[in-house]
């Protein structure tokens, strides 16, 4: 074990359960024994009532089996019960560390961002009152009726002894022979859904262009592959459990067959009832390991997600709870910006650097692939910097905690992804919903007409991904979103992409009143029509800074470097 390792969460927040599992363990270890009253009722009446033919031992035997049947079974009804509080308590404790984490695996490109980690999770909180997690928990009384087999008669003793070390075995190589199989059909699975869900979200593509046959080709190629190995694992498992069920049943008439030899030898201890207590004693010993063996595959599986879980934990430790700092003010500082996408370490920004004062907009211009959208991405904090720090008042953006800077930062990313839900909680951020702010956002872009003239107005479902808006509706409701609650920091990255002159004109006047206000705005754009409310502007080329300063300034460089560039071309023209 690695002392420099940080400890396992997921096996602290386990252990933290230990109380369930100790009263489960309590409430198992009375049931099982209760399993014993049937034999216990068959001796009884062998010996008591046939000899004594009373029915009023006859009836007071049954009452007493009754009762113990019914208190066998309450118990494996808490014991269930307990273990079911225990997954609850579970999902209490991880559920939203494991959904922060998933959210930043997918920010940083991780393994892991998916959706995965919460099936995982799901699954593993539904191992803790699964019928394979129960019959470990009755394992040990497997001890108890092997130490009372040895007291009727070694001989029964040693014979259950060797037919345990036989089902142990048989698991052991269970595990061996399905382990491999059932976990690389755990990753076709995945690799089949996860391919699947990409489809799905590019229908319109496939359809249009009349891919469906061949996606679906590759989909089959993955999801056959999924099959093949799980009927393999399915195929060993099956043999396995048989050879279980065999010595189970080997064992109980192996052990009435001694137990009438050594009653004829007159070396049975107890007499002729322990032959058959002995059988229905064996019996029971292996069945929670018949149990296990069955149940194997899901052990296997629930151990599967365990690592991938423990594996995403590892990667993405929890952030550490740093101190409440006061709210910005707009005060924006790039400073030496290098910067690479997550996972890759070619740097696609270099050098940049800046500064902006509450309530000036810049106008972030370039030609495609020159760092717009990356460097969009690093001023809200999304992703690290390589070098150099972007600090809004002083304070670095990335590790300031966003659920207290959130509030006060507005982005509209290039690609405008609106949640299921209605306009009004998709422009209140799915937070409590305050009508006035969302009327306020929604007319500051030129939206509110628009939503007044739905029949459910702000109430109206926007649909799956805002599936029921045209593209340039949801745009607008992403712009309306950014400026909720007057943040003082706000980065539109092309935000007139999907917008006509009206909503040009709409956004134009939203930056405007913005910025009385103090609002601090940074906007990426191809157009030329954000220029007029800009303050400063910063020219990217490559990856690095071009030109940066007053928005007049600029321009005139841009425009005698054109002149420059195009005196050398007419006068070889002329010659």
């Amino acid at each position: 074990m690695n002392p420099n390792k940080p400890p396992s969460e997921l096996r602290e927040a386990i252990v933290s359960l230990r109380p369930y599992f100790v009263r489960a363990g309590w409430f198992s270890l009375v049931a099982s024994l209760l399993v014993l009253a049937p034999s216990g009722y068959m001796l009884e009446v062998y010996e008591r009532v046939v000899n004594s033919r009373s029915h009023m031992t006859l009836m007071m035997l049954t009452l007493l089996v009754l009762g113990a049947y019914v208190l066998m079974e309450v118990l494996e009804w808490a014991r269930s019960e307990v273990m079911r509080a225990a997954s609850v308590e579970l999902d209490g404790a991880m559920s939203e560390r494991i959904f922060g984490a998933i959210f930043e695996a997918n920010l940083r490109r991780l393994p892991g961002g998916t959706q995965q980690p919460l099936n995982d999770f799901r699954q593993l909180r539904d191992f803790l009152f699964s019928p394979a997690l129960l019959a470990l928990m009755e394992s040990p009384i497997a001890l108890v009726m092997m130490v009372l087999l040895f007291l009727i008669s070694p001989v029964l003793g040693w014979s259950s002894l060797v037919f345990a070390v036989l089902q142990t075995m048989v698991a052991w190589f269970n595990e061996r022979s399905t382990k491999p199989p059932l976990m690389q059909a755990n990753r076709s699975a995945i690799a089949a859904q996860q391919y699947a869900d990409g489809a799905l979200r590019n229908a319109e593509v496939i359809e249009s262009m009349g891919m469906l046959r061949d996606t679906h080709r590759r989909w089959m190629g993955k999801q056959q592959e999924f099959l093949k190995l799980q009927a393999l694992a399915s195929e060993r498992a099956g043999g396995f459990q048989a050879i279980s069920k065999f010595l189970q049943n080997t064992l109980a008439s192996l052990l009435l067959g001694l137990g009438c030899w050594l009653l004829l030898r007159n070396e049975l201890n107890g007499g002729g009832g322990m032959m058959i207590v002995g059988s229905i004693l064996g019996g029971r010993m292996l069945a929670p390991l018949v149990q296990v063996v069955s149940q194997w595959q899901t052990v296997v599986n629930v151990r599967d997600a365990w690592g991938r879980l423990d594996q995403l934990l590892a990667a993405v430790p929890a952030r550490p709870q740093g101190m409440a700092l006061p709210a910005p003010r707009g005060l924006l500082q790039v400073e030496q910006l290098v910067a690479a996408a997550p996972g890759n370490p070619a740097p696609i920004l270099r050098g940049v650097a800046f500064a902006l004062n509450p309530g000036e907009v810049l106008a972030v211009v370039g030609p495609s692939a020159s760092g717009k959208t990356t460097l969009a991405r690093l001023l809200v904090g999304l992703w690290p910097a390589a070098a150099g720090k972007v600090r809004l008042d002083g304070a670095d953006v990335h590790t300031w905690d966003k659920g207290e800077l959130g509030p006060h930062v507005g982005y509209l990313p290039q690609g405008v992804e609106l949640f299921e839900g209605t306009l009004a909680e998709n422009i209140a951020r799915f937070g409590v919903v305050d009508p006035v702010k969302v009327e306020a956002a929604a007319r500051a872009v030129g939206l509110h007409d628009f939503i007044l003239s739905l029949p459910q107005g702000y109430e109206s479902p926007v649909g799956a991904e805002g599936a029921r808006l045209s593209g340039g509706q949801r745009q607008r409701v992403g712009l309306a979103r950014a400026l909720y609650g007057n943040p003082v920091f706000v980065v539109l990255d092309e935000p007139n992409s999907s917008l006509d002159e009206q909503g040009d004109a709409a956004l134009s006047l939203a930056i405007q009143e913005a910025k009385a206000r103090g609002t601090t705005f940074v906007v990426m754009t191809h157009r030329t029509s954000v220029l007029a409310v800009a303050d400063k502007m910063l020219v990217l080329r490559d990856g690095q800074q071009q030109a940066f300063g007053s928005r007049d300034d600029v321009l005139a460089a841009l425009n005698k470097a054109a002149q420059q560039a195009q005196a050398p071309a007419q006068v070889q023209a002329i010659s």
